[in-house]
């Protein structure tokens, strides 16, 4: 059944109604424009959403983009940026603004969380307190990742600035297909959503609704008894149309995968990162490296299905999980491009600083490990200017550690004080 007559959706009913869900979710009955928000520019809060001023000064500064190490450092934020960063005595330090004692502290900018699912405004404010104050949604089921999008850029402190996904393009939407009124012809499809007219319609209401990247799959999940991780649920050709859209949107797809004739199909199709990736192979990776697809492996979710309850999916964990610290160690080596995320879903947001111990768990350097949840993650969401650093012109989020990350990474799973925009939280 073709879906091809249906009138496209209607983008500004939609971004009212994103922008309502804004409002509710932040607690205001303010009156909102319904014109699209601006651009984010360097280190922007968004609009309406001035940030903090705030001086953090006396720890050790670490610059993951150069690995250079500043002791007794000061970083300056005005409005919510940075407007200086470096050695106490090179670094004037303005008087009047309130200043955050890092003595014994390292700083580090906010961590960036590639593959999240926020479907509350407790979840976002749970992430940014463990650390991730920039972040890439995973797909949500009603649309929640645009609300909390909106909410990050109304008072920042809540959520984690946020590059949201939408809705999933899969086979088989279930309740989905009631997250907006475009998408219910789509419940039609005896096959589900397969065809290209199909797979484009999801795509379009997505872009209509304001998502900035689009998830599909080409695997079933691996976190379903039921379900085979290897069986494959779209091929290249389906893939290839996903991407197609999106592109005609100025977007790229992030693809759930772990077979690896599923990962070799998404990458030919042109995703721009592969989630999950367990059994991908050196052949894909050396497409990977040269195409600049970025692996973002998701450690954290696979080490958590070792530990189930239930017996399929503990024994699931127990045989992915080193085979993927493989793909990843493989993929580092060649200079594929990793991104650090959790895969959090379901209340239960699990800090970004552990995925990064399981990067370094698999071989990475510390640095690198490091980076794959800064300058790395920040470069794949779009926000290598804005996230990653602690560098004039860049946002004011930072990490206060206990201890040297580079001699223990783990430090990053609790940090002691987190500041998002210029407030310290």
């Amino acid at each position: 059944m073709c879906v091809e007559n249906t009138p496209p959706p209607s983008s500004r009913l939609t971004r009212r109604g994103v922008l309502a869900g804004a409002a509710a979710l932040a607690g205001t009955t303010a009156a909102l424009s319904v014109t699209a928000p601006r651009a984010e520019a360097r280190g922007a809060t968004g609009p309406g959403a001035p940030g903090g001023d705030l001086v953090i000064e006396g720890g050790t500064l670490l610059d993951p983009a150069t690995g250079e190490v500043t002791e007794d450092a000061v970083v300056v934020i005005a409005g919510g940026v940075v407007r200086a960063a470096g050695a106490r005595g090179r670094t004037r330090i303005p008087g009047g603004t309130e200043v955050l004692d890092a003595h014994g502290k390292w700083i580090l900018p906010g961590l960036v969380e590639a593959h999240i699912h926020l479907n509350t405004a407790a979840e976002a404010r749970d992430a940014v307190l463990k650390g991730a104050t920039s972040a890439r949604s995973g797909s949500t089921t009603f649309y929640q990742d645009i609300a909390v999008r909106e909410l990050a850029r109304q008072v920042p402190h809540l959520a984690p600035r946020l590059r949201a996904a939408g809705v999933f393009v899969t086979p088989d939407l279930g309740d989905t297909v009631l997250a907006d009124p475009d998408l219910t012809p789509l419940a039609r499809l005896r096959d589900g959503v397969r065809s290209p007219e199909a797979l484009r319609r999801v795509v379009e209401v997505n872009l209509a609704r304001g998502a900035d990247v689009i998830k599909t799959r080409v695997n079933e999940r691996a976190g379903l008894p039921e379900q085979d991780p290897l069986a494959q649920v779209y091929d290249r050709e389906q893939l290839s149309a996903v991407v197609a859209a999106a592109r005609r949107g100025g977007k790229g797809v992030l693809c759930h995968s772990y077979s690896e004739q599923g990962c070799h199909d998404a990458v030919m199709a042109g995703v721009r990162s592969l989630e999950h990736g367990a059994f991908v192979g050196e052949h894909t990776l050396h497409e990977m490296r040269r195409r600049g697809t970025y692996f973002t492996p998701t450690l954290t979710a696979i080490a958590g299905l070792a530990e189930s309850s239930d017996p399929v999916l503990a024994e699931r964990g127990r045989s992915y999980l080193p085979v993927l610290r493989r793909a990843v160690l493989a993929a580092h080596e060649l200079g594929v491009p990793l991104a650090a995320g959790t895969d959090s879903s379901g209340g239960a947001v699990d800090p970004i600083g552990g995925e990064v111990a399981l990067m370094r768990e698999a071989g990475l350097p510390a640095l690198d490990a490091i980076r794959t949840a800064t300058t790395s993650a920040a470069r794949l969401l779009g926000l290598e200017r804005t996230a990653g650093r602690l560098a004039r012109g860049f946002a004011g989020d930072a990490i206060l550690l206990d201890g040297d990350p580079l001699a223990d990474v783990t430090v990053l799973k609790k940090p002691v004080r987190v500041i998002r925009a210029g407030t310290a939280l």
